[in-house]
């Protein structure tokens, strides 16, 4: 494309106080954070290690001064301009030129750009000046200090967490040399589609940075995902225009349409937009954009008898819609709660999204909820999410906070909002925006009266009105936990909780695991590996004390189905174990209870930095946890499945799985035959057959509920299999372990 991009060298500098003399000046890593320019230049060690991210703690309250010499300038033609484009600063600065401020800015989302046209040529130094980060009087420090500020919640200190606030430029920076006459921002290609979803109507919505000329022509060509062309417009413009609409319909098939990975193909086609002159000797184009469009319809609408509740008068607001629907057909959304992959987004690169995403599609999830408490992601992870079929449930950076109504946080939130949906808005894997989480309850206190969440409904309507908001989650008749396999106080397993709810989605669900043990040994110092006890790093990461005494680790749980553990490695298999299977059957049991319930989505995915303990599925920097594996059994799009009363089984129990045929594929099925018997210390024990009936697309079947009295056993652990003569892939098996409890 003509713009000509220039990248920038930095150095960087601490000072402490706004009084204060500058440190020694350090070299910048650009994307990164201050606090590892800090950290290597210090020589400091690896802060995932033990306690070391301690040495990090208050760099946030320092003021950090970049700084680039600017002397070898591109040389300009008359038409030509030139700017500094910070993508992402992390988080307020002030841009000075020579040590004259020329602008001030706040706000992670919205990039700074300054036109330096002027003085190109000039031998001058550019500083830019971070401020500490933001807090406000909140009497603790903690997520609470963030409540004024777009600043992602997260960073002030979680249960998975530590108190680490990253201040940098988090994504690239660089000169750019334009045409006077540019595109102000990229063009949009906005689109909606009809009931049948086999037509597309819209336009491409441009902006000019400057006036047009009588010369200017506008192209625009879009190519289908087979290569053809499908659309190609050349649009003169008038003399003095600053915007352009050209209007387009276009006829579409089932094969052209975007799906979600398991409900067809990931069609993309490609938008190219270019502004060329006809009075230039060459056929290089003053400017162009490129980028892929994936046309689909997406709506939440009302699960299956839902406006029946309340069942008595006064018939009041009834469970709001929460089943997504895409081009027409209602989807079971699996998928994960996803927390920013590291503290430092700005160390974030395309392959680390990569590696991450891949164990997605391959646990066969189709959803991701971008929690409200974390960093936005860079722009290549929704690319990827479009190829890979990966639906995005896009929060506001709000969370479990109680925002305010003043002006200056709404300017604020306006600004950072707009541009997120401008940016994101044009991914068809964004199916959905939210304003944030947990926002409708004790801790947070807002309403649907509360303005940030006006402006942020507004905001989404005005930009995107084709897809759906939310305006936090939980709603009124969505599950949000337990995060344990067992209830602390109860006793009660998760699986006998879901097995009596009837909610409409499951946005969060947990059960925590330990880390891998090579994760333990590189994070944990020898001496305080074993036993795990509170004041040491296992509590320091999360495994102990992050919410309650035993959280995340709950060695007490762990033991009460496996017995003392006697070793870490032990601990690790049977922790591993029991989270595993825990989520393996609250997955399953969740789309059990389709159609009602039609969201199933754990916390979380990942995590941000080594956590000893958690509920995390892959734990930092990419490392699956045994647990994965039994998501992503438990999510093939079908597979036989056993509901199950409990974990931990007695000699003289009745054992009595109930069969199910779950099924989540656009195709119909012909009835398959389900066997069912239990491995018993190495003996076999036939429990029945089921034959299922044929299926539509998208619907499960229910089957029998088998019944056999357990005979005395002394192994700890058993096998439930459920076997698919037509179609072994669809086979299921189930770890069980013997009660330590008289048998019930």
């Amino acid at each position: 494309m003509p713009r000509l991009r220039l990248p920038l060298s930095w150095e960087l500098a601490r000072q402490e106080t706004p009084s204060s003399a500058l440190s020694p000046w350090l070299p910048a890593t650009v994307p990164g954070a201050v606090q590892l320019d800090w950290a290597k230049a210090h020589q400091l060690p690896d802060y995932w290690i033990g306690d070391n991210f301690r040495a990090l703690q208050g760099l946030d309250e320092s003021h950090w001064i970049y700084r680039t010499r600017l002397t070898a300038w591109p040389k300009l033609a008359p038409d030509q301009q030139l700017f500094l484009v910070l993508a992402g600063v992390d988080y307020a600065c002030e841009v000075a030129l020579d040590g004259v401020p020329v602008l001030r800015h706040e706000g992670m989302q919205t990039p700074v750009e300054l036109d330096l046209t002027a003085r190109a040529g000039a031998d001058l130094w550019l500083t830019v000046k971070l401020f500490p980060a933001p807090k406000s009087s909140a009497p603790t420090p903690d997520r609470r200090q963030a409540d004024h500020t777009c600043k992602p919640a997260v960073a002030y200190t979680w249960d998975f967490h530590p108190r680490l606030i990253p201040l940098g430029f988090w994504r690239e920076t660089y000169l750019e040399v334009r045409h006077r006459v540019h595109f102000a921002q990229r063009p949009a290609v906005h689109y909606a589609l009809n009931e049948r979803c086999d037509r597309a109507e819209g336009a491409l919505a441009v902006t000019l940075s400057a006036p047009a000329t009588d010369d200017l022509i506008l192209r625009w060509q879009l190519t289908a995902p087979d290569r053809r062309t499908v659309l190609r417009v050349e649009q003169p413009l008038a003399a003095g225009q600053t915007a352009c609409r050209i209007p387009f319909a276009l006829a579409l098939d089932a094969t052209q349409l975007w799906w979600p990975q398991g409900q067809g193909a990931q069609a993309l086609h490609a938008s190219e937009v270019t502004l060329v002159s006809t009075r230039t000797a060459t056929t290089a184009p003053l400017d162009g954009d490129v980028e892929r469009i994936g046309f689909r319809r997406t709506r939440l609408v009302m699960a299956p008898n839902q406006w029946d509740h309340p069942a008595t008068f006064p018939k009041s607001r009834s469970h709001p819609p929460i089943t997504l629907e895409i081009n027409g057909r209602a989807i079971f959304a699996k998928g994960s709660n996803w927390v920013c992959p590291d503290i430092f987004p700005g160390t974030l690169t395309p392959a680390r999204y990569d590696a991450q995403l891949a164990l997605v599609r391959a646990s066969h999830l189709n959803i991701l909820r971008l929690w409200g408490g974390a960093t936005t992601p860079h722009d290549c992870f929704y690319e990827r999410c479009d190829e890979l079929g990966i639906m995005v449930w896009q929060e506001f950076p709000l969370a479990c906070n109680p925002y305010p109504d003043d002006a200056a946080y709404l300017a604020l939130l306006d600004q950072e909002s707009r541009r997120m949906i401008a940016r994101l808005g044009r991914h068809a894997c964004v199916v959905l925006w939210s304003g944030g989480n947990e926002l409708f309850n004790e801790w947070s206190r807002m309403t649907d009266q509360s303005l940030p969440l006006r402006l942020l409904n507004r905001n989404t309507y005005e930009l995107d009105p084709t897809r759906p908001f939310l305006p936090t989650a939980p709603v009124d008749g969505m599950g949000h936990g337990p995060y344990v396999f067992r209830d602390l106080d109860t006793g009660e397993e998760a699986w006998a909780n879901f097995q009596r709810s009837a909610c409409t989605a499951y946005s969060e669900f947990g059960c925590p695991g330990p880390a891998p043990l090579a994760t333990l040994h590189a994070i944990l110092p020898e001496a305080e590996r074993w036993p795990p006890r509170p004041g040491t790093a296992w509590q320091s990461h999360h495994g102990l004390a992050a919410q309650w005494t035993d959280s995340w680790l709950h060695q007490p749980h762990i033991e009460h189905y496996f017995g003392p553990m006697t070793s870490l490695a032990q601990l690790v298999e049977c922790g591993q174990l029991l989270q595993g299977a825990g989520f393996q059957g609250l997955f399953e049991e969740a789309r059990r209870q389709k159609p009602v319930a039609s969201i199933a989505m754990n916390w979380c995915f990942n995590e941000p930095w080594p956590c000893a303990a958690n509920n995390s599925l892959v734990t930092w920097p990419c490392e699956p946890k045994a647990a994965l594996a039994h998501v992503a059994a438990a999510c093939r799009p079908t597979l036989a499945s056993a509901r199950l009363r409990k974990f931990s089984w007695s000699h003289g129990d009745t054992f009595d799985p109930e069969l199910w045929l779950l099924h989540d594929a656009p195709a119909e099925l012909a009835p398959v035959t389900v066997t069912a018997w239990i491995d018993l210390a190495g003996q076999r024990h036939d429990l029945g057959t089921w034959t299922t009936p044929p299926l539509v697309a998208n619907t499960n079947a229910r089957g029998p509920r088998l019944t056999f009295t357990l005979p005395s056993f002394t192994t700890d652990r058993f096998t439930l299999h459920l076997a698919v003569a037509e179609n072994p892939a669809w086979s299921s098996a189930y770890l069980l372990v013997r009660s330590r409890r008289p048998a019930a």
